[in-house]
């Protein structure tokens, strides 16, 4: 008896592990080793890059993006690219905006149709043949010896696939830090109090830009604050200025919208509707009584020099090629979610999904508000029709952006934290691999009521005084917490510093530049934070493209060593650089010139900068000489043509053979009959 029912457990026990075995093989025939020596976590513009940086320096590498999509804002709606100043953006971002530029017809280009954008990624994926591997969500990191091993990502479309990497050195470009957070390397999340890295912009900030005006009451019932608080103020009372919390800037989607109706998808109710949520925005539509949707802010002086500043529309709208626009937030209502995404940096993949559907349904839901709820004034209600999602853009959704503005979420805490006085310039680094020039920007992060009326708060617009380096040490952790991830994107920054460098374009020169550090670790055998960084900065600075070609030669009028002035030239701001030199009188004896010693001949392109001004001459004179001839050349201000949103234009001086180790020039001359003559900066580009 016993024994035949030990036979009976023996032979349930032999099944038992059978199955086991039949489970195990079919869940390790699932379950994929990749081994390579960089791998990127994050497909959007800095890790599309950072990838083709590593593969074109001889590395295998492969691409992991959680979503379906490649490219991130710059693919995703932000067609009118925020710079701050086109001579900080550097290497393969410049030859983005480069080839942009070419498929427009034009040497450069910064306001693009998102297709286009997405056309150039592509051409970067096919020349390098990067491996990218979309829709895997990270799920576990393992490390040894204070180096990621491996990390292990899962299908977001089927959970059964997962996939098993493993890679010598490791870049985070995620919005969001993922990778960053679950290597166990530190990082903030919110706003540090001024008194930590000593600012003055950090922390609780109640401003002017983007603010209510005065007197608009925040109850359902106005007076009646036992009504209750309209939708989207938060019942918090205001913190002392300065203080630190861990609230995070608003979201929102930068919408391709146009007026062509033959290319046109008409704002309809979104299935998540709810005409509540806009109730405060009809009082401030009253208000600041609106003629238009389109941005107006005016800040006038007032008794006692105070600054009286008045908005009304509710969209900052950028004209972008082929009748399209970029639609972005603007006021003190608009596109900007606030006080929505707390959860978002710290949440899991589910968790993110909602907040980013509630952000679609609330922007879906705020175009079909104005466009068609009658308590809207019908001047705004017919403009607003006049609107429409484009029918080539984002077909999978319909028209509408496939990238949340994720403007910030967590931020490392490395080696290095930028902070308001580097971006003052108070303190400079001495390891720069970037550079960053746009305003100390943050949007709003909390609705509230002050002194009885509602208020925004959090919003600051500080402008840098001149572009500033990034610190090598800022993407980088301490090596006590992982010696082989670089993270260019939730890099190592206060908010209020991260809100100038947040920047597509910069995000792509530290992708970049985090790529060449992490080959230039593997080939030293070193730890990402004891490689040589001069020679990271040579290698920058002297390959860009990472083509093994000579870099192209730029010359602004601020470089004093290669810039001839003859006559009284007037510097203004406003140029490629910072300043440009102007002239408005005609003197034929006048010229600007702009020297560069060329070491390689060969076919070189020639262009000149010129910012935008309304009282240009008619006609612009130039003398080229190309190391052996002079060539006179004219620029009629008819034939600079602009295409959307732009600050100038690269025009062509023509193409010339240059010999070797010659000095050619550009000069340029004062002998207009009436307007005035721009001295900016010069390109000399060979044509290989």
């Amino acid at each position: 008896m016993i024994t035949t029912r030990l036979l009976v457990m023996k032979k349930i026990l032999l099944i038992y592990l059978a199955i086991l075995f039949l489970v195990g093989c079919k869940s390790s025939k699932d379950y994929q080793v990749i081994e390579v020596d960089v791998c990127v976590y994050g497909g959007n513009s800095s890790g599309i890059i950072s990838g083709y940086t590593a593969v074109n320096l001889g590395k295998e590498t492969i691409v992991i993006e959680p979503r379906n999509y490649l490219g991130g804002l710059t693919t995703g709606g932000l067609g009118a690219t925020d710079i701050g100043n086109k001579f900080a953006i550097t290497g393969l971002a410049r030859d983005f905006y480069r080839r942009v530029g070419s498929y427009y017809g034009q040497f450069e280009q910064w306001t693009f149709e998102p297709h286009v954008a997405s056309k150039v990624f592509n051409d970067y994926i096919n020349e390098s043949n990067l491996r990218i591997e979309k829709n895997y969500i990270l799920d576990s990191v393992i490390k040894e010896s204070g180096r990621i091993k491996e990390i292990v990502v899962k299908s977001t479309a089927d959970k059964s696939k997962v996939m098993k990497i493993r890679a010598q050195m490791f870049i985070d470009c995620t919005y969001e830090g993922d990778l960053m957070a679950m290597s166990g390397v530190s990082y903030a999340v919110g706003r540090e109090p001024n008194s930590l890295y000593g600012e003055t912009q950090n922390g609780v900030q109640l401003q002017e830009i983007h603010q209510f005006p005065d007197g608009i009451d925040p109850y359902k019932i106005p007076g009646k604050p036992e009504s209750g608080l309209l939708w989207g103020i938060s019942d918090e009372e205001l913190a002392p200025e300065g203080s630190g919390d861990h609230k995070i800037q608003a979201y929102n989607f930068r919408l391709t919208l146009t007026q062509d109706r033959n290319n046109q998808i008409p704002f309809e109710k979104p299935n998540v509707y709810n005409a509540e949520h806009y109730e405060l925005l009809l009082r401030q539509i009253e208000k600041e009584k609106w003629t238009t949707i389109f941005s107006n802010l005016t800040i006038d002086t007032v008794e006692g020099g105070k600054l009286d500043y008045k908005h009304s529309g509710g969209f900052l709208i950028k004209f972008m090629p082929n009748g399209k626009t970029d639609f972005n937030n603007f006021g003190a209502f608009s596109t900007d979610m606030i006080g929505e995404n707390y959860d978002y940096p710290e949440g899991d993949f589910a968790t993110r999904e909602v907040i980013w559907k509630k952000h679609e349904d609330y922007t879906k839901g705020l175009l079909y508000f104005l466009s068609h709820d009658t308590r809207v004034p019908s001047h705004i209600r017919e403009e607003m029709k006049s609107w429409g999602y484009c029918k080539d853009e984002f077909l999978e959704a319909n028209g509408f952006s496939n990238q949340l503005y994720v403007r910030e979420a967590r931020r490392m805490v490395g080696r290095t934290v930028m902070t308001q006085r580097h971006c003052e310039g108070v303190e400079v680094i001495d390891d720069p691999i970037a550079m960053a020039a746009y305003q100390m920007d943050s949007h709003n992060i909390q609705r509230i009521v002050v002194n009885g009326m509602v208020k925004n708060e959090g919003d600051v617009q500080k402008p840098v005084p001149a572009p500033y380096p990034i610190s090598y040490r800022a993407i980088t952790p301490s090596q006590e917490e992982c010696e082989n991830l670089l993270v260019p994107v939730c890099m190592s920054a206060s908010h209020i510093a991260f809100g100038s460098i947040r920047m597509e374009p910069v995000f792509m020169v530290l992708g970049q530049s985090a790529a060449t550090a992490a080959c230039q670790a593997i080939d030293e055998g070193q730890s990402v934070q004891n490689i040589d960084v001069n020679k990271l900065i040579r290698q920058l600075k002297e390959d860009p493209l990472v083509n093994g070609k000579s870099p192209e030669i730029l010359v602004d009028n601020l470089d004093s060593d290669n810039v001839e002035v003859v006559g009284d030239w007037k510097s203004v701001r406003g140029g490629y650089v910072r300043d440009k030199l102007v002239r408005d009188t005609h003197n034929k004896d006048a010229y600007v010139k702009f020297l560069t010693n060329v070491q390689e001949s060969g076919k070189y392109d020639i262009h000149f900068y010129i910012a935008n001004d309304n009282t240009l001459a008619e006609d612009l004179s130039f003398e080229i000489f190309d190391g052996m001839n002079n060539h006179h050349v004219i620029v009629k201000k008819s034939e600079i043509k602009s295409l959307g949103l732009s600050s100038g234009e690269w025009i062509s001086l023509g193409d010339y053979t240059i010999p070797e180790r010659s000095t050619p020039y550009v000069k340029v001359h004062a002998d207009q009959s009436a307007g005035r003559v721009i001295a900016d900066a010069v390109v000399w580009r060979q044509v290989h």
